[in-house]
């Protein structure tokens, strides 16, 4: 329906090459998501420029260190090179890294305004979105929302305040490891710095039922288990999937702990997909 693919990848706008965003490509994923808060596109660009059809989406552009009137001179300039294969994802970040964080839900419909204003299509932009504000807003004011750091069960809760229309496409980290000790070594670190000691995360995981001991000490195991898949690949799909059962359109995986031989994260892509 909206032409991401029902998988693709997230990861760091400053950790991708360009022969990783190919081989992206030719595994088949739908869409590279690139993480991060760059202050410009031209990360995106370069992602562009290596790869042939693959729509290239920010996860996120956030609304504090860019200006939205200069984001749309350079989303221009990015649909006339490559038309309809970028989409500009947005955020507000969290308040304990902006001290321009007041009003973000007010902030964001401003910025929103001059994308608007500055002939940024709505249905190209997409909206980080966890609380019912802003997922109502992602569905009027954008194609739809990428909730970071959730749960099926969110999942479906997001589904139903967009609606069934919106785009609805989930972020899930994955460590490929059927050793559930060593894969929460891995998965534990970057889900607990810093996202466990942010406002708005632990908000919206305490929406989903978790508790204070849940969130304490880098998480719990079911925490952990709940926010990175891991296993061998077919326990690793069926978590993932488990997104698309509760009405998501497009789900975009994080791989951590690549391969200590390569770091390279196309190697895990590579064995999630085959056979």
């Amino acid at each position: 329906m909206h032409g991401f693919g029902t998988h693709g990848v997230w990861t760091g706008f400053s950790t991708l090459t360009g022969e990783q965003a190919a081989r992206i490509e030719q595994l088949g994923y739908g869409t590279i998501w690139l993480g991060g808060s760059a202050p410009t596109l031209a990360p995106v660009r370069a992602v562009l420029e290596a790869t042939d059809e693959i729509r290239v989406a920010t996860g996120i552009t956030n609304i504090w260190n860019t200006e939205p009137a200069a984001i749309a001179g350079e989303f221009a300039a990015l649909e006339t090179d490559f038309p309809g294969r970028f989409y500009l994802g947005i955020g507000v970040g969290h308040r304990e890294a902006t001290q321009e964080y007041a009003s973000p839900y007010q902030s964001m419909v401003a910025y929103l305004d001059v994308l608007d204003d500055a002939g940024v299509p709505a249905d190209r932009r997409i909206l980080a979105a966890l609380g019912p504000k802003m997922l109502r807003l992602s569905a009027d004011r954008a194609l739809g929302a990428h909730p970071y750091l959730t749960t099926p069960a969110h999942t479906t809760y997001a589904r139903d305040i967009l609606g069934p229309d919106a785009l609805l496409a989930p972020e899930h980290k994955i460590v490929l490891d059927t050793d559930p000790v060593t894969a929460r070594a891995i998965g534990r670190p970057p889900v607990d710095t810093p996202y466990l000691h942010l406002a708005n995360y632990v908000a919206n995981l305490k929406r989903l039922g978790y508790t204070d001991s849940d969130i304490a000490d880098g998480g719990s195991d079911a925490l952990i288990d709940d926010l990175v898949a891991h296993g061998d690949k077919d326990t690793i799909r069926d978590q993932v999937d488990a997104h698309l059962a509760a009405g998501a359109d497009h789900v975009a995986i994080q791989v951590l702990g690549a391969p200590e031989s390569t770091h390279d994260i196309t190697d895990v892509l590579e064995q999630l997909t085959a056979g």
